[in-house]
C-alpha cells in the first residue's frame, strides 16, 4: 500500500495546531507528523493530544530546517508521498486530495503545489497587497528560470513523490525555502506543476514578515535566488539515503 505523510511545521502554534490536524485527518488518510521547531508555548503537548506524531527541535532552525526534519523523517521510514500543510490552520485540508489525485494522473511530475491564483473565481484568502507584489515579483523570475508558468512561488502547500522526499530530504533551502525549492527542482530535472486551491487567513499569531519588511525580504529573496543559480549540489539518485543529523527527540 502507498504510504502517505503531512508534514505539519510549527513555530509556537498552540492556538491552531489542532485544529490543523483534525482537518487532515478528516479529510485524508495521511499520517500526521508535526515538527515543533523549538516552541516556546504548548504545540508539542497539543499536537500529541491530537493524535500526531512530534519531532521537536531543541532550538528554532527556521521553517526550511523544520520541513527537511520532516522529509528526512518521511525518507527513514519509507513513505512514498509526502504534503507540507501550514501549522497555522490556513491551508485546507479538503484540498490535500486535490494535489494527491494531480500527482497520481502525472506519475512524471517531482512535486505538485498548490497556488492560490489560479482559481478564476478569485475566491479565497490572498494575503496583503506588499506581499502580492513581491509574490509576482518572484513568480516572474521564477518563470523565466525554470521555464514554465510559477504563479505562486511562495505557496507551502505542496506535495513530492518519492523521488522529491529523497531530494528534499538530503537537500532543503533553508532561508528561503518555497523560493529555492522550485530551484532546487527544477536543476535536479524533477517538473513541477501547481493546481488552484483556496486559502485561509490566518486566525492565530502572527507572521514573520510585516509590512515595514516586505521591501526587505523581497531584496533578500532575489538575492538568495540567484545565488540559488550558482550554487553546487548534491547529486541525489533514486533510493539514495539522507545523510544523518542531529537526533529527533520523538
Amino acid at each position: 500500500m502507498t504510504r502517505h505523510l503531512a508534514i505539519v511545521p510549527a513555530y509556537n502554534e498552540a492556538g491552531a495546531i489542532g485544529a490543523t490536524i483534525a482537518d487532515i485527518a478528516s479529510h485524508t488518510d495521511f499520517d500526521v507528523l508535526v515538527v515543533d521547531d523549538g516552541s516556546t508555548d504548548a504545540t508539542a503537548e497539543r499536537a500529541r493530544a491530537a493524535g500526531a506524531e512530534v519531532i521537536r527541535h531543541p532550538f528554532n532552525l527556521g521553517i526550511g530546517g523544520a520541513v527537511q526534519s520532516g522529509y528526512q523523517y518521511a525518507l527513514e521510514r519509507d513513505y512514498d508521498i509526502a504534503v507540507q500543510v501550514d501549522g497555522d490552520g490556513q491551508h485546507d485540508a479538503r484540498h490535500i486530495n486535490t494535489l494527491l489525485d494531480h500527482l497520481e494522473r502525472h506519475p512524471e511530475i517531482g512535486m505538485v503545489t498548490g497556488s492560490r491564483f489560479l482559481r478564476l473565481d478569485g475566491d479565497g484568502y490572498r494575503s496583503s497587497l506588499p506581499r502580492r507584489f513581491g509574490i509576482r515579483l518572484f513568480a516572474r523570475v521564477l518563470s523565466l528560470v525554470v521555464g514554465r508558468q510559477i504563479t505562486d512561488p511562495t505557496s507551502g502547500f505542496r506535495m513530492v513523490g518519492r523521488r522529491g522526499i529523497e531530494l528534499f530530504a538530503r537537500d532543503y533551502p533553508h532561508d528561503y525555502p518555497e523560493v529555492e525549492a522550485v530551484l532546487l527542482l527544477h536543476f535536479h530535472r524533477l517538473e513541477g506543476r501547481e493546481v488552484p486551491v483556496t486559502m485561509r487567513p490566518r486566525t492565530t499569531g502572527t507572521s514573520s514578515i510585516n509590512a515595514q519588511r516586505s521591501i526587505y525580504y523581497m531584496i533578500k529573496v532575489l538575492l538568495a535566488i540567484f545565488v540559488g543559480l550558482l550554487r553546487s549540489r548534491p547529486i541525489v539518485e533514486a533510493g539514495d539515503r539522507a545523510p544523518v543529523t542531529a537526533e529527533h527527540s520523538i
